[in-house]
Parts: C-alpha cells; sequence; structure tokens
C-alpha cells in the first residue's frame, strides 16, 4: 500500500488532537531501514495515536499520542525488530541545551581502555570499566585505580589512542543542527581533558569538561588531577549551563550511556540512554538500543532533511 494512503486511513481513524499532549518517536537502526508502514500502524492502533508522520523513510516517525500509553507494550510490538521508542512532550520539545557524555556515547571506544592497551592491561582495565559504568564501583576511586595502572605510560600512547577514536554515527549531525537553532551544547565526560578538547574542535561543541591525566613531560605519572569529574559534577554542569542560559530545566536535553550519566539523565527535560548499561535501562525511559545519535533529533521533531552537517 502506497505510504501516502496508508496514512490517509490512519488519519480518518485518529481520535481527536486535543487528547494528544506527547509524540511517540520510532526510529531505527538506520542501516536497516527496517521502519515500515506495516510496523508503524500497528504502534498507531496499538496507541490510538494521531496521524504519524514520517520524519525520515524507513528510518523514523512519529505518532501523536496521549501521556499516559505503555512504552512496555510499544516495545513489544516492535519485538525482533530494530526500532527504539521514545514518548516526548510537545511542549517544549525542541531542546536549548545539550550535555552528552562523551566514552561510548558521542565516540563509540571507551578511551581508558584503549589506553590500557598501549600498556597491555585492556582485560584488567576493561573489566574494572564495566563495573565502574554499571554503578557496582564508586567511579572515582574505580578511575584512580585505573589510572594508576598506566603509571608510565608514554604520552606518545595518548595521541595513537586519538588516532583510533571513531565518532559514533549521528554525533556530527546532532551537534550541528542544535547548534543551528540557538542550543548551547556541551560534552562532558569522565575521561580526559586530552580527548575532550579534540573531540569538541571536531564536532563543535562550545564546552567541554573532563579529568585531568597528570604526567612528567614524558610519561604518566599514574595520577589523575583532583576533583575528579564524576556524575555529581556532570549534573551540576547541567544545572550551572542551565542557570547561565537562563532555560528552564524542560529545556535541556542530556545523553549517556553509564552509571556516571544518570544523575544528570534524570535531571534533564529529556534524559536518553544510549546502548544503556543495565542500570541505565532499568531506570530511564528513554533509551537507544538500535537507532544512533540522529535519534536525539527525531526526538524533538527535526525531519532528517532538516539535519545540518554529515554523521
Amino acid at each position: 500500500m502506497a505510504l501516502a494512503s496508508c496514512l490517509r486511513r490512519l488519519h480518518e481513524a485518529a481520535p481527536m488532537p486535543s487528547l494528544f499532549t506527547h509524540a511517540l518517536v520510532l526510529v531505527a537502526d538506520r542501516t536497516a531501514a527496517s521502519l515500515d508502514t506495516v510496523t508503524i500502524k500497528a504502534v498507531r492502533d496499538a496507541v490510538q495515536g494521531g496521524v504519524p508522520a514520517i520524519l525520515s523513510p524507513g528510518e523514523a516517525a512519529e505518532i501523536p499520542a496521549s501521556a499516559d500509553i505503555s512504552l512496555e507494550s510499544v516495545r513489544s510490538i516492535l519485538a525482533g525488530k530494530p526500532v527504539d521508542a521514545i514518548l516526548v512532550p510537545l511542549r517544549h520539545r525542541q531542546k536549548r541545551l545539550l550535555v552528552a557524555d562523551m566514552d561510548s556515547t558521542i565516540i563509540t571506544n571507551e578511551t581508558l581502555d584503549e589506553l590500557a592497551e598501549k600498556a597491555g592491561l585492556k582485560a584488567e582495565i576493561a573489566a574494572i570499566t564495566r563495573r565502574a559504568m554499571n554503578g557496582e564501583l564508586d567511579f572515582s576511586e574505580a578511575l584512580r585505580q585505573r589510572v594508576a595502572m598506566l603509571r608510565g605510560l608514554p604520552l606518545q600512547a595518548l595521541e595513537e589512542t586519538w588516532r583510533q577514536m571513531r565518532f559514533t554515527p549521528g554525533a556530527k549531525e546532532l551537534v550541528a543542527t542544535m547548534r543551528a537553532h540557538g542550543a548551547v551544547t556541551a560534552l562532558v565526560s569522565g575521561g580526559f581533558t586530552f580527548f575532550t578538547v579534540k573531540v569538541a574542535a571536531a564536532l563543535g561543541f562550545q564546552v567541554h569538561r573532563a579529568n585531568t591525566l597528570c604526567d612528567d613531560g614524558t610519561v604518566l605519572t599514574g595520577r589523575v588531577a583532583e576533583p575528579i569529574l564524576d556524575q555529581h559534577a556532570k549534573l551540576e554542569t547541567l544545572r550551572e549551563l542551565a542557570k547561565h542560559y537562563a532555560l528552564a530545566r524542560e529545556l535541556t536535553m542530556a545523553v549517556g550511556d553509564g552509571a556516571n550519566d544518570l544523575a544528570m539523565l534524570r535531571e534533564a527535560g529529556l534524559g536518553v540512554a544510549f546502548r544503556p548499561k543495565p542500570i541505565l535501562a532499568a531506570q530511564i525511559s528513554a533509551k537507544l538500543f538500535y537507532a544512533d545519535l540522529r535519534a536525539l533529533l527525531f526526538a524533538q521533531g527535526y525531519p532528517a532533511a532538516a539535519f545540518v552537517g554529515n554523521g
């Protein structure tokens, strides 16, 4: 059935628009192009939503909906398909502040684990990272422990690690599009300033904050400068920037993947758990298992045709 014909039929059966205070946004794995009209209709019927709008053919659509729909029911309909579902209020939908985690969010790598590989300690340090990111270990103590294990690592290893970094698909479009619409973008990481300064410059983040590795000019000393930027510092950065730019909480967005992102995701007007560790998946409603970072733009109502940059 042609898309236009399908959408006309959905429109004829749609409830009164006054009931719709939210948008149910469906976003698929872009490489799979698996969001078809049959799937959209099945979800629309289940939530008794309004007329769907296609934001990117095969990738993203939104359905006007009420606030009380069950996302778990929606996800059960989507089971077996690489499609995520996010429910967002229509009010204050386009955000004016983005605060983003770096490792395993804006970039695909965990920089500390990659540094550990240069020291021949990747397995040991990655195991600690996994536990810290799932909230099983105190983040600050786990960071000190891992950095201490890198004592004596030549500074050249940082440059080599940087050359291995890869941006998550959609990261460039996310930052560029939000900035084009007047938003402030901040990169706030429990990682290291050596990397955040480069990522911020490459993608256009206006603000970047992270931890500082100590060195003697030749090798790492095994220390990280205090105070350590942890989940509380991430939360305070979100609050500080919102206050500085006189933004209501509803106009803020945050994205991250691990336990040290939980506080800021809870605080943000829209907190998105990206490829979330179990602790985030259990506590954050807006979560992305399949879609890339373009989903954060679709969640704000931007169609792909309006994106700036090339992800």
